[in-house]
């Protein structure tokens, strides 16, 4: 996969990305964090939030020893102007996205496909 919006949207189909992203709307999280309420492994944590980051919706970086991520809503750009050309479509905004993240976390976190 290349094309950058199919990369974002094969990022957000996954809920568990989705629910990564709604935490990060809160505040920046050391990655130990951002694993905490999921049943899956650091490791698995870790691919997910690769994903996001090559997506370009999530950044990284290391502050000492701790990893730390934080949303880069640039990223949801290319997706905003693709979807804005269908024309029957609001912009997305990310209080929107907020809301609707917020009552997606309102189900339980299935299990994510890590392969």
């Amino acid at each position: 996969m290349s094309d950058p919006l199919d990369i974002v949207f094969a990022a957000l189909a996954d809920p568990t990305r989705r629910a990564i992203l709604a935490m990060l709307l809160e505040d920046d999280m050391a990655v130990t964090d951002v694993a905490e309420p999921f049943e899956m492994s650091l490791a698995a944590i870790s691919k997910h939030l690769a994903i996001l980051t090559r997506a370009g919706l999530i950044a990284q970086e290391k502050r000492g020893r701790v990893k730390w991520c934080k949303l880069d809503p640039s990223g949801m750009r290319s997706a905003s102007v693709w979807m804005q050309g269908f024309g029957q479509f609001e912009p997305v905004h990310l209080d929107a996205f907020e809301r609707f993240l917020e009552r997606e976390l309102n189900e339980p976190f299935p299990e994510a496909d890590t392969d």
